[in-house]
């Protein structure tokens, strides 16, 4: 009998805000809310973006002017929404108008060229060129004559002018002490942070329910820290003639958000594991935890992604290889001069390439007996995850045939489950839905074969990556929050950013709406992603009553029932981050030096081990596994 992996919390950050209570899903259907919702969301992003603070008891704005949920929108709306979603890139950043490179110069010297530096500042070798007369104090002239080489710092006008960047004015680094780390790592302190307060559990009591060993941490970045305080800054000093430091390659490396989780947020000594699937990256780790969830080896497990990669050479590396969307090809879709940088990303329509964006994603899982004993809130769960390549490829960047197999494992799964009705009825799609030409053809085409094998018509399509970009590791996190925010609130978010779908796309079986829209209870949401090289994953999600109907069948009402009584205090403490949070007071989880296990303190003899500061002991005797092997 398997365990079934089920969701208990999600917290994280994009460009559309705070993962954690669906607010930055709510963000993206806002026109689709309710009066008290849409405020109440809004007042959260005002608290995300700085643009309130907390005195005596009272929100008040920059201006001085006391915050309420009836006049957030009035005072701060037209902001926060500006300041949110994709959007065009900001100067933080760098400047899209004038970013900075280097110009080489090959010339000439018709007369000898001279110049007074100091000898220290010499090149080694020197060029043959170059005639060094020696000066006083170190000095020397240097005379140059014939050809020279030089490079001089000037300026371009960037092509790709829009990403989904973080909420304006939302900035990791001064919630906690982050230590001059890369931006993708302070968004992972903020994501797993957000994860664990939003689970309204004690940590420390989670901890101490299970075995040391039977808690895992499951995350990587794809490209890894690319920030100027990681490898983005490493690789860049020497040529910039600047020193490296001694933490930018360490800090730069694509495992450094799962060490981070478990060395400073959660204190995990169970499996640490990290694996990069290109754009399927978060689902390549969410396989791994629930394969040794459903196996019994881990019982708590924190999957998680970042990637923070707005940066020049990312951004041209991609628009090289024409799959950004520019400026110039943006206007001869829309035959304008002037481009609409909130549309720039537009999956399934007249499309001509995706926009990057940044974020961290955090979800927790559980087997569903801990979830059950914990009181722990029911969002989902995955019963499995399927990964599959694509065989011989004449492109390593085009898809391929593995997608048909994932997507198609994932339905044939869900249907075992649920049976055929849900999946006609009650599922829907979050389409990798990347906003190239060939994705929307490929893509559109695998739903269809799929909708007509099961005989289904009218099947939802979600592209996430529309509002927020293509977050690129973490973006398969991103669609798992649309899929708990349609769970939640029951909207079916539309394709607002394309005026109609493009006459390729395979669209007879398919609903891609061009609005959000109210829909009926959901079973099930298929979670599809498409990485570059042939990294395919699919994941189905049972939503929370499914999910709850088969914990039901599997321990009984009395279970359910003592499970709904521990859920109440749950739900207290939820209450209570929410509230903290929609003030601004996120109280991040940063134990740097904190904590710390003395390794004399570790007793163990052949039957156990105990760690010191967890209350269970791990387990070593071990059975033979093979023993229908051993002589």
């Amino acid at each position: 009998m398997s365990a079934l992996p089920v969701i208990v919390a999600m917290g994280g950050i994009n460009a559309a805000g705070r993962t954690s209570f669906n607010q930055g899903f709510r963000r993206v259907v806002l026109d689709a809310l309710s009066s008290e919702q849409r405020q109440e969301t809004l007042l959260g992003l005002a608290s995300l973006m700085n643009l309130v603070s907390y005195v005596d008891g009272q929100l008040v704005s920059e201006a001085g002017d006391v915050i309420t949920a009836d006049n957030v929108e009035a005072q701060l709306g037209e902001q926060i929404l500006a300041g949110t979603l994709i959007r065009r890139i900001e100067k933080t950043f760098f400047d899209v108008d004038a970013t900075h490179w280097q110009q080489k110069i090959s010339a000439n010297a018709g007369e000898p060229i001279r110049f007074v530096t100091k000898a220290r500042q010499l090149p080694t070798p020197l060029p043959s060129n170059w005639e060094v007369t020696e000066l006083e104090k170190g000095q020397v002239e240097v005379t140059i004559c014939g050809e020279f080489e030089i490079k001089h710092d000037t300026y371009r006008d960037n092509p790709i002018k829009a990403a989904g960047q973080f909420p304006t004015g939302f900035d990791p680094a001064i919630l906690y002490n982050s230590r001059y780390q890369p931006r993708g790592l302070q968004a992972t302190i903020f994501a797993a942070s957000d994860a664990i307060h939003a689970s309204g559990l004690d940590w420390q009591k989670v901890m101490n329910s299970v075995a040391p060993d039977q808690i895992g941490t499951y995350s990587a970045s794809v490209a890894g820290q690319v920030n100027s305080e990681g490898l983005g800054g490493l690789f860049k000093a020497r040529l910039l003639g600047e020193r490296v430091s001694t933490k930018q390659l360490a800090l730069g490396l694509n495992t450094m958000s799962t060490d981070f989780i478990n060395a400073y947020v959660t204190g995990n000594v169970g499996t640490t594991f990290t694996t990069s699937g290109a754009c399927a990256t978060f689902l390549y780790n969410m396989r791994a935890a629930v394969q040794d969830i459903k196996a019994g080896r881990t019982r708590v497990a924190i999957v998680a992604s970042s990637e923070c990669a707005i940066e020049p050479e990312i951004i041209e590396g991609f628009g090289n290889m024409s799959a950004l969307a520019n400026d110039d090809n943006l206007k001869k879709l829309d035959n304008s001069d002037e481009v609409d940088y909130r549309r720039t990303s537009r999956p399934f329509g007249e499309n001509c390439g995706f926009t990057i964006g940044e974020g961290a994603q955090v979800t927790i899982l559980m087997d569903d007996a801990l979830a059950l004993e914990l009181g722990a809130d029911i969002l989902g769960s995955v019963p499995d995850v399927y990964v599959n390549a694509d065989g011989f490829k004449k492109s390593i960047t085009a898809p391929g045939p593995g997608n048909y197999i994932t997507m198609a494992k994932a339905v044939a799964l869900a249907q075992a489950i649920v049976g055929e009705e849900s999946i006609k009825e009650r599922s829907f799609i979050l389409a990798h839905g990347s906003s190239t030409p060939q994705n929307r053809v490929t893509e559109s085409a695998i739903y269809d074969r799929i909708a007509t094998a099961y005989e289904i018509n009218n099947w939802p399509v979600v592209a996430p990556k529309a509002f927020v970009g293509h977050t690129i590791a973490p973006a398969s996190g991103d669609q798992l929050a649309f899929a708990i925010g349609v769970f939640s609130d029951n909207i079916m978010p539309g394709v607002t950013t394309i005026d109609k779908v493009a006459d390729d796309v395979y669209s007879d079986r398919l609903n891609i709406s061009l609005s959000h829209q109210a829909c009926e209870p959901q079973d099930v949401a298929f979670i599809n992603s498409k990485g570059f090289g042939g990294n395919n994953a699919t994941a189905p999600v049972l939503s929370p009553s499914i999910t709850k109907e088969m914990l039901a069948a599997r321990h009984g009402e009395s279970a359910m029932n003592q499970h709904a009584k521990a859920n109440e205090a749950t739900k207290q403490q939820q209450a209570v981050y929410f509230d903290n949070a929609q003030k601004g007071q996120f109280d991040l989880i940063y134990r740097f030096g904190e904590g710390l296990i003395d390794e004399d303190a570790i007793a163990f003899d052949t039957e156990q081990m105990q760690i010191p500061g967890f209350d269970k002991p791990i387990a070593l005797k071990i059975e033979n596994p093979f023993a229908d092997m051993s002589k």
